[in-house]
Protein backbone atom coordinates (compact mmCIF):
# COMPACT_ATOMS: atom_id res chain seq x y z
CA UNK A 1 0.00 0.00 0.00
CA UNK A 2 2.73 2.51 0.72
CA UNK A 3 4.51 1.10 -2.26
CA UNK A 4 1.44 1.94 -4.12
CA UNK A 5 1.37 5.32 -2.79
CA UNK A 6 4.88 6.75 -3.49
CA UNK A 7 4.05 6.00 -6.54
CA UNK A 8 0.96 7.68 -7.18
CA UNK A 9 2.84 10.73 -5.88
CA UNK A 10 5.32 10.60 -7.90
CA UNK A 11 3.22 10.17 -11.32
CA UNK A 12 1.64 13.68 -9.61
CA UNK A 13 4.52 15.31 -9.75
CA UNK A 14 5.96 14.20 -12.49
CA UNK A 15 2.44 15.16 -14.89
CA UNK A 16 2.37 18.38 -12.85
CA UNK A 17 5.65 19.22 -14.46
CA UNK A 18 4.97 18.29 -17.76
CA UNK A 19 2.47 20.56 -17.66
CA UNK A 20 4.33 23.19 -16.00
CA UNK A 21 6.81 22.89 -18.93
CA UNK A 22 3.85 22.72 -21.57
CA UNK A 23 2.49 26.29 -20.30
CA UNK A 24 5.44 28.31 -19.49
CA UNK A 25 8.17 26.80 -22.02
CA UNK A 26 10.03 27.71 -25.65
CA UNK A 27 6.77 25.85 -27.26
CA UNK A 28 5.53 27.61 -29.87
CA UNK A 29 9.05 28.99 -31.27
CA UNK A 30 8.81 30.59 -35.16
CA UNK A 31 10.63 30.72 -37.57
CA UNK A 32 10.13 33.07 -40.31
CA UNK A 33 11.37 34.60 -43.89
CA UNK A 34 10.17 38.26 -45.05
CA UNK A 35 11.44 40.24 -47.87
CA UNK A 36 10.26 43.94 -48.56
CA UNK A 37 11.54 47.79 -48.31
CA UNK A 38 13.63 48.84 -45.58
CA UNK A 39 16.32 51.33 -47.65
CA UNK A 40 15.91 49.15 -50.75
CA UNK A 41 15.23 45.96 -51.62
CA UNK A 42 15.77 43.63 -48.22
CA UNK A 43 14.98 40.60 -46.59
CA UNK A 44 15.23 39.05 -42.86
CA UNK A 45 15.17 35.63 -41.44
CA UNK A 46 14.08 35.37 -37.97
CA UNK A 47 13.59 32.81 -34.64
CA UNK A 48 10.56 33.80 -32.05
CA UNK A 49 9.88 32.47 -28.88
CA UNK A 50 6.97 34.55 -28.55
CA UNK A 51 5.67 32.72 -24.88
CA UNK A 52 8.63 32.85 -22.61
CA UNK A 53 6.86 34.33 -20.07
CA UNK A 54 3.36 34.91 -20.46
CA UNK A 55 3.12 36.43 -23.37
CA UNK A 56 6.24 37.87 -23.31
CA UNK A 57 8.95 36.38 -26.12
CA UNK A 58 11.78 36.82 -27.12
CA UNK A 59 12.88 37.38 -31.11
CA UNK A 60 16.37 37.31 -33.02
CA UNK A 61 16.88 38.34 -36.76
CA UNK A 62 19.50 39.02 -39.02
CA UNK A 63 18.52 41.14 -42.41
CA UNK A 64 20.05 41.88 -45.44
CA UNK A 65 19.69 45.34 -47.72
CA UNK A 66 21.24 45.60 -51.05
CA UNK A 67 21.71 49.75 -51.15
CA UNK A 68 21.02 50.94 -54.27
CA UNK A 69 22.10 54.06 -53.51
CA UNK A 70 25.31 53.61 -51.85
CA UNK A 71 27.33 56.98 -52.37
CA UNK A 72 26.02 60.37 -52.40
CA UNK A 73 25.23 61.87 -55.81
CA UNK A 74 26.18 65.33 -55.23
CA UNK A 75 29.41 64.34 -53.63
CA UNK A 76 32.64 65.51 -55.33
CA UNK A 77 33.99 62.83 -57.81
CA UNK A 78 37.89 63.43 -55.82
CA UNK A 79 36.87 64.81 -52.36
CA UNK A 80 38.95 67.88 -51.76
CA UNK A 81 39.89 67.99 -55.23
CA UNK A 82 37.16 68.82 -57.99
CA UNK A 83 34.93 71.76 -57.17
CA UNK A 84 31.07 70.59 -55.53
CA UNK A 85 29.53 72.86 -56.88
CA UNK A 86 29.99 72.15 -60.66
CA UNK A 87 27.74 69.61 -61.30
CA UNK A 88 29.82 68.23 -64.10
CA UNK A 89 32.39 66.98 -61.54
CA UNK A 90 29.44 65.17 -59.19
CA UNK A 91 29.56 61.88 -58.35
CA UNK A 92 26.57 61.52 -59.87
CA UNK A 93 27.60 63.21 -62.81
CA UNK A 94 30.77 60.39 -63.37
CA UNK A 95 27.84 57.90 -62.66
CA UNK A 96 25.48 58.74 -65.84
CA UNK A 97 28.66 58.92 -67.87
CA UNK A 98 29.42 55.45 -67.26
CA UNK A 99 32.79 56.54 -65.12
CA UNK A 100 32.21 54.95 -61.69
CA UNK A 101 29.62 52.43 -60.49
CA UNK A 102 28.39 52.14 -56.86
CA UNK A 103 27.35 49.27 -54.68
CA UNK A 104 26.36 48.91 -50.90
CA UNK A 105 25.16 46.74 -48.32
CA UNK A 106 23.31 47.00 -45.13
CA UNK A 107 23.54 44.20 -42.92
CA UNK A 108 21.59 44.30 -39.51
CA UNK A 109 21.46 42.24 -36.42
CA UNK A 110 18.19 42.61 -33.98
CA UNK A 111 17.32 41.54 -30.79
CA UNK A 112 13.91 42.14 -29.96
CA UNK A 113 11.54 41.73 -26.65
CA UNK A 114 8.28 41.17 -28.12
CA UNK A 115 4.57 40.96 -26.54
CA UNK A 116 2.11 39.21 -28.48
CA UNK A 117 -1.68 40.29 -28.18
CA UNK A 118 -2.88 37.07 -29.08
CA UNK A 119 -5.74 36.37 -31.68
CA UNK A 120 -7.57 39.29 -32.69
CA UNK A 121 -10.05 37.40 -35.01
CA UNK A 122 -10.11 33.62 -35.95
CA UNK A 123 -6.71 32.92 -37.55
CA UNK A 124 -5.49 36.56 -37.48
CA UNK A 125 -3.02 37.42 -34.18
CA UNK A 126 -0.11 40.57 -33.52
CA UNK A 127 3.02 40.93 -32.01
CA UNK A 128 4.57 44.24 -31.14
CA UNK A 129 8.20 44.56 -30.66
CA UNK A 130 11.50 46.46 -29.75
CA UNK A 131 15.00 46.28 -28.94
CA UNK A 132 18.91 46.71 -29.73
CA UNK A 133 20.30 46.79 -33.23
CA UNK A 134 23.93 46.06 -34.50
CA UNK A 135 24.33 47.61 -38.01
CA UNK A 136 27.24 46.35 -40.67
CA UNK A 137 27.21 49.09 -43.39
CA UNK A 138 29.29 49.25 -46.67
CA UNK A 139 29.90 51.04 -49.68
CA UNK A 140 32.00 51.07 -52.83
CA UNK A 141 33.10 53.76 -55.26
CA UNK A 142 34.28 51.34 -58.25
CA UNK A 143 36.36 53.12 -60.86
CA UNK A 144 37.31 50.86 -62.97
CA UNK A 145 40.99 50.30 -64.01
CA UNK A 146 41.28 53.40 -61.80
CA UNK A 147 41.05 51.51 -58.58
CA UNK A 148 38.26 51.55 -56.20
CA UNK A 149 37.10 53.55 -52.60
CA UNK A 150 35.79 51.34 -50.26
CA UNK A 151 33.91 52.41 -46.80
CA UNK A 152 32.84 50.72 -43.58
CA UNK A 153 31.14 51.57 -40.33
CA UNK A 154 29.40 49.65 -37.80
CA UNK A 155 26.54 51.23 -35.74
CA UNK A 156 24.48 50.55 -32.93
CA UNK A 157 20.96 51.34 -32.94
CA UNK A 158 17.49 51.19 -31.51
CA UNK A 159 14.33 49.75 -33.18
CA UNK A 160 10.99 48.32 -32.78
CA UNK A 161 7.85 47.82 -34.87
CA UNK A 162 4.65 45.40 -35.45
CA UNK A 163 4.10 42.24 -37.05
CA UNK A 164 0.57 40.91 -38.29
CA UNK A 165 0.00 36.98 -39.09
CA UNK A 166 -2.19 35.80 -40.51
CA UNK A 167 -2.82 31.13 -40.32
CA UNK A 168 -2.95 29.51 -43.81
CA UNK A 169 -2.36 26.18 -42.04
CA UNK A 170 -1.76 24.87 -38.86
CA UNK A 171 1.62 25.62 -38.23
CA UNK A 172 2.59 28.02 -41.83
CA UNK A 173 1.15 31.42 -41.33
CA UNK A 174 1.43 34.72 -43.62
CA UNK A 175 3.22 37.48 -41.76
CA UNK A 176 3.82 41.53 -42.12
CA UNK A 177 6.08 43.49 -40.62
CA UNK A 178 5.79 46.90 -40.24
CA UNK A 179 8.86 49.03 -38.15
CA UNK A 180 11.74 51.28 -37.64
CA UNK A 181 14.88 51.35 -36.63
CA UNK A 182 17.45 54.25 -35.71
CA UNK A 183 21.22 53.76 -35.66
CA UNK A 184 23.81 56.09 -34.21
CA UNK A 185 26.58 57.54 -36.05
CA UNK A 186 30.09 55.46 -35.35
CA UNK A 187 33.83 55.77 -37.25
CA UNK A 188 33.83 55.04 -40.58
CA UNK A 189 36.76 53.18 -42.58
CA UNK A 190 37.85 53.85 -46.12
CA UNK A 191 39.82 51.57 -48.16
CA UNK A 192 41.71 53.01 -51.12
CA UNK A 193 42.77 50.37 -53.75
CA UNK A 194 44.89 52.03 -56.75
CA UNK A 195 45.08 50.67 -60.02
CA UNK A 196 48.58 48.70 -59.13
CA UNK A 197 46.17 46.58 -56.79
CA UNK A 198 48.17 47.93 -53.83
CA UNK A 199 45.57 49.59 -51.01
CA UNK A 200 45.57 52.04 -47.93
CA UNK A 201 43.11 52.06 -45.50
CA UNK A 202 42.14 55.41 -43.17
CA UNK A 203 39.53 55.75 -40.21
CA UNK A 204 37.19 58.90 -39.42
CA UNK A 205 36.14 59.16 -35.88
CA UNK A 206 32.87 60.65 -34.79
CA UNK A 207 34.48 63.40 -33.70
CA UNK A 208 37.98 63.75 -36.15
CA UNK A 209 38.06 66.39 -38.63
CA UNK A 210 37.00 65.59 -42.15
CA UNK A 211 34.12 63.05 -40.48
CA UNK A 212 31.07 65.44 -42.15
CA UNK A 213 32.52 64.98 -45.31
CA UNK A 214 33.02 61.53 -45.71
CA UNK A 215 29.90 60.83 -43.35
CA UNK A 216 27.97 62.79 -45.87
CA UNK A 217 29.30 61.14 -49.36
CA UNK A 218 28.85 57.30 -47.48
CA UNK A 219 25.34 56.81 -47.71
CA UNK A 220 23.98 54.25 -44.68
CA UNK A 221 21.19 54.20 -42.65
CA UNK A 222 20.22 57.06 -40.22
CA UNK A 223 16.49 56.29 -39.47
CA UNK A 224 15.04 53.26 -41.73
CA UNK A 225 11.17 52.62 -42.25
CA UNK A 226 10.84 48.65 -43.14
CA UNK A 227 7.76 47.14 -44.38
CA UNK A 228 7.99 43.28 -44.93
CA UNK A 229 5.67 40.46 -46.30
CA UNK A 230 6.48 36.80 -45.83
CA UNK A 231 5.55 33.56 -44.41
CA UNK A 232 6.49 31.69 -40.70
CA UNK A 233 5.98 28.81 -39.49
CA UNK A 234 5.38 27.28 -35.61
CA UNK A 235 6.87 24.32 -34.12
Amino acid sequence: MKKLLAMTISAAFATAGAQTLTSTGLNGVELGLTAGYANGLSGEAFVHAPNVVGPFGIKAGVSFTRAADAINDNSPLLPGISNPNDPNQTFGAAKSRGEVTESGSHTIASLDGTYGFGELTPGVDATVYAGARYGMFRSVENYGSNGTLGYSSSSFGVGGGLMVSYALTGNLSLVGDLGVDQFFNSTINTTTTAPDGSASSDSFATNEAGYADISNRFVRPGTVFKARIGVKTTF
